[in-house]
């Protein structure tokens, strides 16, 4: 198979080394992921804008997302990074777990919100009529549903990103899911 190389400021357009340098400010890297998005003039300024549209599944909630797509779809670098992410807006160790097998028993609303999402991933989006049901039923709301299964696609394009070029993973690495 082909290496692909995570791409360094130098080798990319002009427009993508002003965003490594935005990225480095904010994060004090450029993770190689988002570099390698940099391998095409446009993908990574179409990313961050797709990641960073307003939505009503934020935080915590987005996180839970998060960490179910990556793990359905089992990627490390996914993983590795939303398990830091989920450290630090307050997740522990055990509910990052919990959330990554597609569930939040901690949470009746984010219980809710993992088994349909992991329920959509699974399933290539064909959801559950049950699951979808229970989601409203835990107060969430059409707007909702939209929103999450545009995190599920979010999500997805960066499992299938590193999947596909199997670049090397910049974070710590996550724990594995006990058997």
């Amino acid at each position: 198979m082909t290496t692909i190389n995570v791409p360094k400021r130098e080798e990319v357009a002009p427009a993508n080394q002003a965003i490594f340098d935005n990225l480095k400010s904010k994060l004090g890297f450029v993770p190689n992921l988002y570099a390698t998005l940099a391998h095409s003039e446009h993908a990574l300024a179409n990313y961050l804008a797709f990641q960073n549209s307003k939505s009503s599944i934020t935080g915590k909630a987005r996180e839970v997302v998060d960490l179910v797509v990556s793990q359905v779809n089992s990627c490390e670098y996914c993983l590795a990074a939303h398990t830091m992410i989920a450290r630090n807006i307050g997740f522990t160790d055990e509910q990052i777990l919990e959330i990554r097998s597609g569930k939040a028993s901690f949470d009746p609303k984010l219980d809710a919100l993992a088994r349909l999402v992991r329920n959509i991933a699974v399933n290539r989006g064909h959801a559950d009529a049950a699951l979808v049901d229970a989601f409203f039923a835990a107060g969430w709301t059409k707007e909702n549903l939209v929103d999450a299964i545009v995190v599920v696609g979010d999500r997805t394009v960066t499992t299938y990103l590193h999947a596909t070029t199997r670049i090397p993973v910049d974070w710590p690495a996550a724990p594995k899911l006990p058997a």
